[in-house]
């Protein structure tokens, strides 16, 4: 394990030392962006007002804190961001339940996020009395933007961040900071003329690329919307949780990196789903241990049930 310098670092020095120490950690890609406004052409405001993001009040009511981290954190100078794959191979071969691959092993808002703050840890080490202010994807930050800025991804036409090397399937976090660290320069964009993604999407979520209604994605409606569902919605596709469609067909992904993270592992529930765990009443207790500990948890076993039901066109419960 790298160990901080006694002497005062330079930014660059304390920059490479922070890049080394995530790596170890087990980072596959860091990068560095200054801290300015997240949203400077205003459109995430113009998302939020065409109501695109369906009932995920929580998007509206932390915009402010979104497009400016200095109410995170005040004095920011720095974003750093970092990602970690999450891929583990094909899902299962003619399955007809579904999991979208992020959601199979454990929970990352608790591994991933203890990650993050060990890079943060060591980031005070490096640089003594500094503020550092860690986050996941559940705090209000643009972490993609972030990615983005950093030169860790760029935002491809699914809306998902692509790292040249990793693909898409990656988990990404932030440490927002007062101290100064050296930036990167962000990648090009290199999707070109490429559209498999806004094409493949069988509900048409993409209005434009780089830009998706919530109100017609599958993961917003199997992962987000809790209770009955509207008779009028498209079909779910076998997905009953989450959805990888856009990802599948990224031609990025055929350099996804493996992951070999145990925390990754799928759930044998949740990589092939059985059918009666899924579906039946009287199966809830084992439907409820194939969800702990993972992301799906928080959705609970009655909105998994109610999406495989769907999926398999059985009658309302």
């Amino acid at each position: 394990m790298t160990s901080p310098a006694d002497t005062p670092l330079t930014t660059l020095e304390r920059t490479k030392k922070l890049k080394e120490r995530a790596l170890e950690l087990g980072f596959d890609a860091f990068g560095v962006a200054l801290a300015q406004t997240a949203d400077p052409e205003h459109r995430l405001r113009a998302w939020l007002d065409r109501g695109y993001h369906g009932n995920l009040s929580w998007m509206e009511t932390t915009y402010e804190r979104r497009v400016d981290i200095t109410k995170s954190l005040p004095g920011a100078r720095s974003v750093v961001a970092v990602s970690a794959s999450y891929y583990r191979g094909e899902i299962a071969p003619n399955a007809k339940l579904k999991i979208a691959r992020y959601a199979q092993g454990k929970d990352y808002h608790r591994w991933f996020r203890r990650k993050v703050r060990k890079l943060r840890k060591y980031l005070i080490q490096l640089a003594p009395g500094c503020q550092v202010y860690p986050t996941v994807d559940t705090s209000p930050v643009l972490e993609r933007e972030w990615a983005a800025r950093a030169g860790i991804a760029w935002i491809g036409k699914s809306t998902m961040a692509i790292h040249p090397q990793l693909g898409t399937y990656t988990y990404l976090g932030t440490l927002i900071t007062d101290c100064e660290l050296e930036p990167n320069d962000p990648l090009p964009n290199r999707c070109g003329t490429c559209t498999a993604c806004l094409s493949a999407c069988p509900t048409q979520a993409f209005v434009e690329p780089g830009v998706l209604d919530a109100r017609k994605c599958i993961a917003y409606w199997t992962l987000e919307q809790h209770g009955e569902l509207p008779d009028d919605l498209p079909p779910f596709h076998g997905w009953t949780a989450g959805c990888d469609i856009c990802q599948e067909v990224c031609p990025w992904n055929k350099f996804a990196k493996t992951s070999t993270d145990p925390h990754t592992d799928p759930h044998p529930h949740l990589l092939s789903p059985d059918i009666d765990t899924f579906t039946l009443p009287d199966a809830n207790e084992s439907l409820c241990d194939a969800l702990r500990a993972t992301t799906l948890q928080r959705t609970g076993a009655e909105t998994i049930r109610r999406n495989a039901r769907r999926n398999l066109h059985m009658k309302k419960i």
